[in-house]
């Protein structure tokens, strides 16, 4: 059971809709800095018992394209060693991002699930609104479009302080050679207690297509900090069988402090 983390939060959010939020494509980043490292420990259930999958690690490094500053943002997931034998994960992201608006100019991906492998290239024209695949296929985007890792870094950067309650914030990311004009809503904030105390967090729910693990629908919650960071503290959702829970291991390298954190365990 792989940790579906990135790919439970943006790769399977998905549903067609007609517009796309202006803020999320002129905003720059004040989230985060070269640096960052965020590790989570993803929990499968599905008797009642919450048992060790995988992990996940998300890293910010410097990086350059074509000579000019940007960020390697970079996620990585693997299966608990301890059940490698019924289905091994070795899975790697990467985007290479503006520093600035992230939109990313290259993206790549080497999936290891089980007997499935898979590598994937993509190079961003964010000009001409093109993706060109490592096969030399060419795809038409969309203005300010994401890849499923720098879409996550993106919705970061948003004000949450001005949506309302069930508001939809839209955003385009290309996966799969497809373009998919996508959203979450934000549900507003809660207290969220985990193994680190209790944090003031925003609560949004991303919109699932219903497919071969997940159930369509707004089932899925993300809590992320409530303070200048805005990082992922807790995924859950269900899935066909099961369901399945994300939580924050460790963190480094935050460009704020975690004022969040209103009580510590």
């Amino acid at each position: 059971m792989f940790l579906y983390l990135f790919q439970i939060w943006m790769a399977t959010l998905l549903t067609l809709m007609p517009k796309q939020s202006n803020e999320i494509c002129s905003q720059t980043n004040t989230a985060f800095n070269s640096g960052e490292k965020i590790t989570y420990t993803i929990f499968y259930n599905v008797i009642g018992l919450y048992v060790h999958a995988g992990d996940a690690q998300f890293a910010v490094s410097p990086s350059k394209w074509e000579g000019e500053p940007a960020l390697a943002l970079t996620a990585t997931g693997n299966s608990n060693r301890r059940y490698d034998w019924i289905f091994k994960v070795r899975d790697k992201y990467e985007s290479i991002v503006d520093s600035k608006t992230l939109l990313p100019y290259y993206f790549s991906r080497s999936i290891n699930e089980g007997s499935f492998h898979q590598n994937q290239n993509l190079r961003f024209n964010q000009k001409t609104n093109h993706v060109v695949t490592q096969k030399g296929e060419s795809y038409k985007t969309a203005d300010c479009t994401f890849d499923v890792i720098s879409a996550v870094y993106a919705v970061r950067n948003l004000d949450f302080q001005h949506l309302e309650v069930n508001e939809k914030v839209y955003l385009n990311f290309f996966l799969d050679n497809e373009l998919f004009p996508s959203y979450f809503k934000y549900l507003g904030k809660e207290i969220v207690r985990t193994k680190f105390g209790k944090f003031k967090a925003i609560k949004i729910a991303p919109l699932l297509v219903k497919g071969s693990m997940f159930e369509g629908g707004e089932r899925m919650t993300i809590w992320v900090t409530d303070d200048e960071n805005h990082i992922p503290i807790r995924i859950e959702t269900p899935i066909i069988v099961g369901s399945i829970k994300v939580d924050m291991k460790s963190y480094e390298g935050l460009r704020y402090p975690l004022s969040s954190l209103i009580e510590v365990e």
